[in-house]
């Protein structure tokens, strides 16, 4: 049976991911690694915790001895790697722990699998190894023109601690193939949104805020402009990607889905609206424009030609379909909401892997 070693898998993407990997491929060993910090709630897989092929491994990959020490224990085939420190905000007030993260942690990765690997890349071409590094549309900057849209050959312009880490990890995974041979692909994706998100991010943010009747936090004027992927399209554009990409390739994912900040907030409180029976214009009163954030960038965009062209995928979901699937969640799954706002979904866990 393959072992596959997924990354960050508790968190909001790597959830999804673990989620379809373990339904859709029965014939692979998943083991899913997190360190459970605050983004990490084994909540997101209580439906698939008990599967045949599913394992969790309580761990930090910026520890290289235990990284080493499980590439070890496990002949892993692959190597899905999202774990990461995300929160634009952290990174500007704690840059170090994106560093330690997304740098060193991505790094101790990339060196366990080039000496367990070594010699079957060396003699075989690696043909049944991977490394799949995920990244982010962050690491090309900002657009200015609205015509342009990044693609896999956009120079980097990263512009916060946040995409600069990121950037770095990248440029690693790279070198790590075109020095070592190591067998890698690369994507970079746009903003992902649905449900299992934890609540600092913009949309849950809103849903959570507009339930509780608090302030609808907007940056500067709501101006800025961002690319929405749905989430379950990500985690199967991963799955195309970790199963047809080529090596050393670059893959770009995006939603196809442009909207401004400030539009996205007034379309999810008109949603929001509807759904908790307030009259229309309600939640927009709870709108607060407060001041933009340092370095904020004005314009992501993706274009994912390649990525359809040759692999064949393309997102299933129109924005407004995708949101409101993803209100649905959330008003369905409040307690899940609550405990995460609460902290006490870490407490569970606290003493379930204590000592592990």
């Amino acid at each position: 049976m393959k072992k596959i070693l997924i990354t960050g898998g508790a968190g909001f993407i790597g959830s999804h991911v673990v989620r379809r990997f373990v339904t859709q491929y029965p014939q692979y060993q998943i083991l899913n690694l997190d360190a459970l910090t605050y983004a990490g709630n084994l909540e997101n897989l209580r439906d698939i915790e008990n599967a045949p092929n599913y394992t969790f491994v309580k761990g930090d990959i910026t520890d290289a001895a235990f990284i080493d020490a499980l590439f070890a224990e496990h002949d892993l085939q692959g190597v899905i790697h999202l774990a990461a420190e995300s929160h634009v905000d952290r990174s500007i007030s704690d840059p170090m722990a994106f560093v330690m993260t997304n740098v060193i942690g991505t790094v101790n990765l990339l060196n366990a699998a080039k000496k367990a690997w070594k010699d079957d890349y060396a003699t075989r071409g690696a043909t049944n190894r991977r490394f799949y590094h995920v990244s982010t549309d962050e690491v090309y900057g900002e657009l200015h023109d609205p015509t342009e849209f990044f693609l896999e050959t956009t120079k980097y312009d990263p512009r916060s601690p946040y995409s600069a880490s990121k950037a770095s990890s990248d440029h690693f995974v790279r070198a790590y193939h075109n020095t070592y041979k190591l067998p890698v692909v690369i994507s970079n994706c746009s903003n992902n949104y649905g449900p299992n998100h934890f609540p600092e991010k913009l949309i849950p943010l809103i849903i959570h805020n507009i339930i509780q009747q608090k302030p609808l936090p907007v940056y500067g004027k709501g101006e800025n402009i961002r690319d929405w992927l749905f989430v379950e399209d990500h985690a199967r554009a991963i799955d195309v990607i970790y199963h047809q990409g080529k090596n050393g390739e670059t893959y770009n994912i995006g939603g196809h889905n442009e909207w401004k900040n400030l539009d996205l907030v007034l379309l999810l409180c008109s949603i929001m609206d509807r759904k908790l029976g307030r009259p229309e214009g309600t939640s927009e009163q709870q709108i607060t424009y407060v001041t933009d954030r340092a370095g904020h960038d004005l314009r992501y965009a993706i274009d994912a030609t390649k990525l359809k062209e040759e692999l064949g995928w393309e997102p299933s979901l129109q924005f407004e379909e995708g949101l409101e699937r993803t209100v649905d969640w959330y008003l369905s799954n409040q307690p899940w909401l609550e405990n995460v706002t609460s902290g006490a979904y870490q407490k569970y866990y606290e003493g379930m892997y204590a000592g592990r």
